[in-house]
């Protein structure tokens, strides 16, 4: 059993940038290809960006590519989501998730329980 715990969401001014990070235990964390996802209020969960397990790999939400930067650290169990230039729209609860599957609709096999970004304009 794999868990996964995000951190590092808070209250940031648009235009800002904010570092998120998910650290995993239980499993052989460098066998998953990690996933981040995030639900708006209102509205349903939406792909953001994946990595495979290798960390060669990295796949975005075409909306997304270019502000967000997705990477993980093998000896650390942790895989991060950079994300620059916030806007409002941006305002989000954010996921992690692993999976045995790489890419965009791939079946997540574990995920976090999320952490929140607000972004004020």
């Amino acid at each position: 059993q794999v868990q996964l715990v995000e951190s590092g969401g808070t209250l940031v001014q648009a235009g800002g940038s904010l570092r998120l990070s998910c650290a995993a235990s239980g499993g052989t964390f460098s066998s998953f290809h990690m996933d981040w996802f995030r639900q708006a209020p209102g509205k349903e969960r939406e792909f953001v960006a994946v990595i495979s397990g290798n960390g060669i790999a990295t796949y975005y939400a075409s909306s997304l590519k270019g502000r967000f930067t997705i990477s993980r650290d093998n000896a650390k169990n942790t895989v991060y989501l950079q994300m620059n230039n916030l806007k409002p729209e941006d305002t989000a609860v954010y996921y992690c998730a692993a999976s045995t599957t790489f890419g965009d609709g791939a079946p997540m096999d574990y995920w976090g329980k999320g952490t929140l970004v607000t972004v004020s304009s």
